[in-house]
C-alpha cells in the first residue's frame, strides 16, 4: 500500500540516527527520506522508487545493517539483476567474480561507509553477508534475512515475481530502483514498472516515490534529474495520439 503520511517536522527527520559508524550518523535528511525509513521499519516488504541519487539503496543499506546489529536478522542478502547497459554476464571476459564484480560494486561501496571494511570479508566468508547476481537467488527460500534488490527496473515481471516469492520466515526485503533508467532490451517490460499495479491492495507492502526534491548527492544531480523529467513530459506531449 502506498504510504502517505502528513509531512514530518523537520527536528524529528533529522534527530532520526539509523546507524553510525566511526563517529559518522547515518539518517534520512528529507521528509519524504524519513517516510521511506518508517516504511522499511512498518513492512515487511517495501519498494523505493525514485531518480538517482536520493538515497533509496543507501538507507536500505543502513536499515539492513542496523537491523543486523540488532539481531532482528541473522544475515544481509544484496542482490541486482546483472544487465545493465546492454551487457550480459555470459559475453564478458573473465571469472564470475570478476563478472559480476563492476554490477555489485555500488552496493559494496555502501556496506564500506557502514561497516569496517576489514570486517567485511569475514562476515561474507561465514554468510553473514552475501552480494549475488539476482539469478542466484532462483530456487531459494531466504528465512532469517534483510534481503535489498537494487537496479529493480532492470528485471523483467517474471524475475521480479521470482525475488518477492523467495521470502522466507522473519525476514524484510527492500526493492529499490528508478523506472527511468531501464536498461532492458527493447520489447521487454520492467517489472518494476508493473509490480503496483498488481501488489498495491496487498497489506504489509508499502510503495514510496522518491523526486528530485530528495537529491541529496551534488545539488547539480537534483537540477540534472528536473531537467530530463522535464525533457521528457515534453517528449510525451509531442507524441501523435493513436486513433
Amino acid at each position: 500500500m502506498l504510504e502517505s503520511k502528513p509531512v514530518d517536522h523537520p527536528a524529528e527527520v533529522l534527530s532520526l540516527n539509523i546507524i553510525s559508524n566511526r563517529g559518522r550518523s547515518i539518517r534520512p535528511k528529507t521528509a519524504n527520506q524519513k517516510r521511506y525509513v518508517d516504511a522499511i521499519e512498518d513492512h515487511t516488504i517495501t519498494f523505493g522508487i525514485g531518480p538517482a541519487g536520493t538515497g533509496k539503496t543507501y538507507l536500505a543499506m543502513a536499515k539492513a545493517v542496523s537491523a543486523l546489529q540488532a539481531k532482528k536478522v541473522n544475515r544481509i542478502i544484496l542482490t541486482r539483476p546483472a544487465v545493465e547497459a546492454g551487457e550480459h554476464l555470459g559475453f564478458l571476459p573473465g571469472t564470475l567474480n570478476e563478472k559480476i564484480d563492476p554490477y555489485l560494486r555500488p552496493l559494496f561501496d555502501a556496506l564500506h561507509d557502514m561497516i569496517d571494511i576489514e570486517t567485511i570479508p569475514r562476515m561474507m566468508q561465514s554468510g553473514i553477508i552475501e552480494v549475488a547476481p539476482l539469478a542466484y537467488m532462483r530456487g531459494r527460500t531466504l528465512n532469517d534475512a534483510f534481503i535489498i534488490l537494487d537496479e529493480a527496473q532492470n528485471t523483467t515481471p517474471e524475475q521480479m515475481k521470482m525475488f518477492l516469492t523467495r521470502l522466507g520466515f522473519a525476514s524484510k526485503m527492500v526493492i529499490t530502483g528508478d523506472v527511468t533508467q531501464i536498461d532492458l532490451p527493447n520489447g521487454q517490460h520492467s517489472g518494476l514498472r508493473v509490480v503496483r499495479d498488481i501488489l498495491k491492495d496487498i497489506d504489509d507492502i508499502a510503495f514510496l516515490e522518491l523526486t528530485a526534491e530528495d537529491v541529496v548527492r551534488h545539488r547539480l544531480i537534483g537540477d540534472i534529474v528536473k531537467a530530463y523529467d522535464k525533457f521528457d513530459e515534453a517528449k510525451q506531449a509531442l507524441r501523435p495520439i493513436r486513433k
